[in-house]
């Protein structure tokens, strides 16, 4: 065989080598994925679509705690440093207060209702304290202005809870963080199609590849959590090679066939389905 065959094949073999080095997920252990497996997770709680029970409430929490739900939640960081479970980066929509929730102390957001209601945003710790280990967490972790902070805060709470949970975060960098500083956790890439991340100002390459979940490699997933609907060929490579298949957010049972999770809204499911 001559050099320049060689060369063409080392080419080929770089350009199959590179989508597997890229996508691949980390492992998880049977036992790790077993809280989660084929379970549904009530998305920001269990949440009612009239907004009398307000989205990551503690009232959502209690409800889906009680009626044996997994349920998933955002966190983030307050001016004070709290850890507080809120999704959006700004208090209009939910709040109707103008302004990022990192702008104010816990202090002085408790003094806003959550969806015009007496409920107020809660801590992380408080919301440990509801669930109380009834049923599994995802927690995704928010992109901020201090992030290592955020995840260092996240892990010490986890560390001393005594239920199921588990992490995730559309930002890649806070995946990586759990990879090298917290491996008992089990961690989970969110991913949404590129027109997910370009709306909200991202550059289309950068789009691109987180919608593909091409920065893999930082992280290593042991899931991936991607919106309902097509998957792109990289992220069904990266679930065949092993990362387990979360959906969201769903809005009718159907959507679990295929999925080894589901994160789910406005519809009571089975508790299991697998």
């Amino acid at each position: 065989m001559d050099k320049k065959t060689l060369v063409k094949l080392g080419l080929g073999a770089a350009a199959l080598a590179l989508p597997l080095f890229l996508t691949a997920p980390g492992r998880a252990t049977k036992r790790q994925k077993a809280p989660f497996y084929g379970r549904n997770f009530a998305h920001r709680g269990l949440h009612s679509r009239d907004k009398s029970v307000p989205e990551n409430s503690l009232e959502a929490f209690r409800l889906a705690a009680e009626a044996g739900y997994g349920a998933e939640l955002d966190v983030q960081l307050t001016k004070d440093g709290q850890v507080v479970v809120f999704h959006d980066d700004t208090l209009d929509r939910v709040c109707g207060v103008h302004g990022r929730v990192d702008e104010f102390s816990f202090e002085e957001l408790q003094t806003m209702g959550l969806c015009g209601t007496a409920h107020r945003i809660p801590l992380f710790s408080q919301v440990l304290d509801t669930v109380a280990g009834r049923g599994p967490l995802i927690v995704e972790l928010k992109t901020g202005r201090r992030n290592r902070e955020l995840c260092k805060k996240t892990y010490a709470l986890l560390q001393g809870y005594r239920g199921e949970a588990c992490v995730e975060s559309f930002d890649p960098r806070i995946v990586a963080w759990f990879r090298f500083h917290a491996r008992d956790l089990v961690r989970g890439q969110l991913a949404a199609p590129t027109d997910e991340y370009t709306k909200d100002g991202r550059g289309l390459l950068q789009s691109y590849m987180l919608s593909r979940t091409l920065l893999n490699f930082l992280a290593r997933p042991q899931f991936i959590a991607y919106k309902i609907g097509f998957r792109p060929l990289p992220v069904r490579l990266s679930e065949l090679l092993g990362a387990m298949k979360v959906g969201w957010t769903s809005h009718e049972a159907k959507n679990e066939k295929g999925r080894d999770a589901v994160i789910f809204e406005f519809y009571k499911p089975q508790l299991r389905y697998k």
